[in-house]
């Protein structure tokens, strides 16, 4: 009773997926799937290694944060946030529209209205969004707010989705997205072309 109870825990904390959770591959080359950018503004990623979080949509996903340039400055360096970064707002991300990286079906749509300030992550499921690709790739985009999308609906590459928020278990305005195809975590790639198109 008491594994049963601390799976379900671990279930209601647990960020968006559609499958139960299962082991990073161990061997052999990673397969890759190409995305549309997620953002269009300048934007950077973090990767999360094979095996370090292990859920598909998790297991070899990003965290992707929108960076500015503050022209004022001397040297003029890409940035995060404009001053400290200590509310949502300074954040150059935070309520940037997010766009679907494939021809896809929303199959699963989360709200979470909680939001996190920067640096104080909570404990919570995020607010996301699955989609499914024709050829059966999954894509998982957590911590958005303001969701353009509702369950069933059909989205093509590029098109907004919603906007980036903070919630869950996420510390500053940014966008987690991960891939998978059955239960095989997939590397992302995105599609230069479409970066250089708007």
């Amino acid at each position: 009773m008491r594994n049963l109870a601390l799976l379900l825990l671990a279930c209601a904390f647990a960020p968006v997926r559609a499958e139960p959770p299962v082991p990073a591959p161990t061997e052999g080359p990673i397969e890759q799937v190409l995305a549309h950018p997620l953002f269009q503004v300048p934007y950077m990623c973090s990767e999360h290694a094979a095996g370090e979080l292990p859920y598909p949509g998790d297991d070899l996903g990003q965290d992707c944060m929108v960076t500015g340039l503050d022209e004022d400055a001397s040297p003029g360096f890409f940035r995060l946030y404009r001053t400290d970064g200590l509310s949502n707002e300074d954040w150059y991300g935070w309520n940037q529209p997010v766009h679907s990286p494939c021809d896809c079906e929303v199959v699963q749509l989360h709200v979470n209205p909680q939001t996190n300030l920067p640096g104080q992550p909570h404990q919570s499921r995020a607010s996301g969004v699955v989609l499914k690709a024709a050829d059966g790739t999954m894509f998982a985009l957590a911590h958005l707010q303001g969701f353009l999308v509702e369950e069933g609906a059909r989205v093509k590459a590029g098109e907004r989705i919603g906007f980036v928020g903070n919630n869950g278990y996420a510390r500053a305005p940014h966008v987690h997205i991960g891939a998978w195809r059955g239960k095989q975590a997939l590397q992302l790639r995105w599609d230069q072309r479409a970066m250089t198109a708007h």
